[in-house]
């Protein structure tokens, strides 16, 4: 992993103490709410860039290990998500919505480098990119409806408007730009574009998230207590789907490539991209997007363990190769 994506974690807190700071300058203040959304936006073109929306046929060919990521990403997870956060966030309707948007967004990046570290098939890893990819660009509106909307008033408008401009005109242009380098300059030349791309893009998220915090800093600060609260609901998604990615592994004889490929694409999430949406969608209610800022700095360490412990049950022989 480049540095920058190693000292991302580090760099999130960062921003969000640099954020509270200058929440205290008033013309910052101010200005900050105006900046954020194209931050996003342009943090998000550097996300799809280097994604490729082909690949389906690869994915497809092993449908057992497809079809049981995608049951779990996109119908257990949100079901699970949802139960989870009435039970421990029941007093703080904008947390369980950004706890919604947080868990029902697969990762189109990091999950890969994990499956990596685990040993686990990075291959099929990549061949389910542009399926979470695309099914999560449609489904998220839908989740929003059906599990948020008795949570918080959602102006149908105002998310759709969001949508488009922070998520399909980014991923629109990605797709073009990213089919007139290869064709004009060539794949080498392409790589290194994507290279500089996944510096612009750390950059891009630090300063929205700078500019989140700076903008609604004070209402963060009133509320201390509920960062807390979304430690237990967080770790508890990670607990439940790693021991569910073993179960169904084991019932359905998945290789241990299989199940470690299975288990970080069931478990890495997309917060930038559910952070570009909650910061457009929903402007007056800062704890959402805290939720997917708090997000990341549990998960990665999680994720840490999470792939040793696949590499220590590999170690083991507890699966067959």
């Amino acid at each position: 992993m480049p540095l920058f994506e190693k000292v991302q974690p580090f760099l999130v807190l960062l921003s969000v103490f640099v954020g509270l700071a200058l929440a205290q300058i008033g013309w910052f203040a101010n200005l900050a709410p105006k900046i954020i959304v194209p931050l996003l936006a342009l943090m998000l073109y550097a996300t799809f860039l280097p994604i490729p929306l082909k690949g389906w046929g690869r994915g497809l060919q092993n449908f057992k290990v497809t079809s049981t990521s995608l049951m779990v990403n996109f119908v257990w997870t949100p079901i699970f998500t949802w139960i989870n956060g009435y039970l421990f966030l029941q007093d703080s309707p904008d947390f369980r919505v950004g706890l919604i948007m947080l868990m029902v967004t697969p990762c189109t990046d990091w999950y890969l480098v994990f499956t990596g570290v685990a040993r686990g098939d990075v291959a099929l890893a990549t061949a389910l990119l542009p399926l979470n990819l695309v099914l999560q660009v449609i489904l998220l509106p839908v989740y929003l409806l059906i599990f948020a909307g008795t949570l918080v008033e959602i102006n149908i408008i105002q998310l759709f408007e969001s949508l488009f401009w922070v998520l399909f005109l980014p991923l629109l242009v990605a797709t073009i730009s990213r089919q007139l380098i290869l064709r004009w300059k060539g794949d080498v030349y392409f790589q290194q574009v994507v290279a500089k791309m996944a510096i612009f893009q750390v950059i891009c998220l630090n300063l929205a998230i700078t500019t989140i915090f700076a903008s609604q800093g004070k209402v963060v600060i009133q509320h201390p207590e509920l960062i807390f609260q979304l430690f237990i609901p967080v770790v508890l998604f990670f607990v439940v789907n790693f021991v569910l990615g073993q179960l169904i592994g084991r019932y359905l004889k998945f290789s241990y490539q299989e199940v470690a490929c299975l288990s970080c694409t069931t478990l890495a999430r997309n917060s930038p991209l559910s952070l570009a949406i909650a910061a457009s969608a929903f402007p007056h209610r800062p704890l959402i997007a805290l939720v997917l800022v708090i997000g990341p700095l549990i998960e990665l360490p999680v994720m840490v363990l999470i792939s040793q412990l696949l590499l220590l049950i590999r170690r083991r022989g507890q699966w067959q190769q």
